[in-house]
């Protein structure tokens, strides 16, 4: 068995193992990226359907902070074009475009209570936050019972956070929208997301980095509370790879699970089995040759079954499908999104809901029906539930939607995950010189 050595090496090619990479290789270490797929990008990632490009998860992409600054680190360009308006609700057949009135403006036509409602997100924008037991669901029925405002904000856990809002704590709800900011610029890249992917693979490659694809992980070496190497498997043959810092974006329950993940603890390994909790949301691609609705950006839904958001790509990426047709994507949660669900109910009521908002889409033309759950869930774990980045093992850290900042959601906060191992990766390694 060959052995090769690296200063960092990254188990994944996530959102937040390849910013984890970016920013080692631009700190001018080596560093080595395995992945098992034969494409980057995880599940923010595409594939090629009938002549569409059709993403299979992630499509909304954070313009500024973070995702965009590991881009900059390695001058690569972040592909992506912004529709005007970016969000907008569809509410009783009618849009309801935020982007001036905000909260206000959004529950003012439902409840009487709107002001009340919106002074909460300024006093959580002071710190002042419920208990971490309360759901977004309880906080919410203290101001108001009307079921279209209860309707849109469950919507909105789901949409961001892939969970129903009798399942998401109230503080990680109003973290991520009066704290954190939501409603920020976002835009689709007219290549997929997986486009953009590629585009930082390739900035790694030429600092130096290797990615290779292909390539699962099947054991992890460690050592008196080190990983000293992992054993990959690439073109059929086992190399084992050793370096001096580790940094995982399959998950702690994943990663815990290999062959030589005994070494976390035992303690450790039964945590990454009960405190995480993986939510589930079923992604509908279908295309129409009749426009559904005339809006570029992501639409939220007021009352629906399951139907949470959806967004039509072609508005500003028209790249993605053939000549005439128009592309959409549509995000449904279940319900329990945290416990188990029959996928045929679930994803009939989906559809359903699709069928009740739009009477073209009996002519869509289906293209993929995604349940994202499991192994392959839509987040490894509920905003809330998260495990820290840092684990047993002195220089090996998670990355990824495991262990996100509290109450942080979507590709930026896997970002932000991959900027923080890189930054504790690199203290270890000038630390402790070769």
């Amino acid at each position: 068995m060959s052995t090769t050595t690296y200063d960092a090496v990254v188990i994944g090619a996530g959102a937040g193992g390849l910013c984890a990479a970016a920013r080692l290789v631009a700190a001018g270490r080596k560093v080595l990226v395995v992945e098992s797929r034969d494409r980057v990008g995880g599940r923010a990632s595409s594939e090629q359907i009938e002549g569409f490009t059709v993403n299979v998860g992630a499509i909304a992409i954070e313009r500024g902070g973070v995702f965009e600054e590991t881009f900059g680190l390695l001058g690569v360009d972040l592909d992506i074009r912004e529709p005007n308006p970016a969000t907008v609700f569809r509410v009783e057949g009618k849009t309801i475009n935020v982007a001036k009135g905000g909260w206000g403006m959004l529950l003012g036509s439902f409840t009487k209570q709107a002001a009340k409602i919106g002074a909460k997100f300024a006093d959580a924008r002071a710190g002042d936050l419920p208990e971490a037991k309360l759901t977004t669901e309880e906080w919410l029925a203290q101001y108001t019972k009307n079921e279209t405002v209860h309707a849109i904000f469950r919507n909105l856990c789901a949409a961001i956070f892939a969970v129903n809002s009798n399942e998401l704590p109230a503080r990680a709800f109003l973290t991520y929208f009066a704290v954190k900011g939501a409603f920020k610029r976002f835009g689709f890249c007219p290549r997929g997301t997986v486009g953009l992917w590629d585009d930082l693979s390739g900035g790694i490659r030429s600092r130096g980095g290797e990615v290779w694809l292909n390539a699962p992980v099947t054991a992890l070496h460690a050592q008196d509370g080190e990983v000293t190497a992992i054993t990959v498997t690439k073109d059929g043959v086992a190399q084992r790879i050793e370096a001096r810092t580790f940094i995982s974006n399959i998950g702690p329950r994943a990663t815990a699970a290999l062959p030589g993940g005994e070494a976390f603890g035992a303690a450790y390994v039964e945590q990454t089995k009960q405190f995480l909790k993986p939510a589930a949301n079923i992604v509908i691609n279908f295309a129409t040759q009749e426009r559904l609705i005339d809006v570029p950006g992501l639409v939220t839904f007021g009352k629906t079954r399951r139907l949470c958001n959806m967004g039509e790509l072609t508005a500003t990426c028209p790249e993605l499908a053939p000549a005439g047709w128009y592309l959409y994507v549509a995000y449904a949660v279940p319900i329990p999104a945290l416990g188990d669900f029959d996928e045929a109910t679930e994803i009939e009521a989906s559809l359903q809901d699709l069928r009740d908002e739009f009477p073209g889409f009996a002519k869509a033309k289906m293209l993929s029906v995604r349940v994202m759950r499991g192994e392959w869930p839509a987040q490894r774990s509920c905003a809330g539930f998260d495990m820290p980045q840092d684990t047993p093992l002195a220089n090996l850290w998670h990355v990824g939607d495991a262990v996100k900042d509290y109450g942080d959601g979507g590709t930026q906060a896997c970002a932000y995950t991959g900027r923080e191992a890189a930054l504790k990766a690199v203290k270890l390694l000038d630390a402790v010189p070769a």
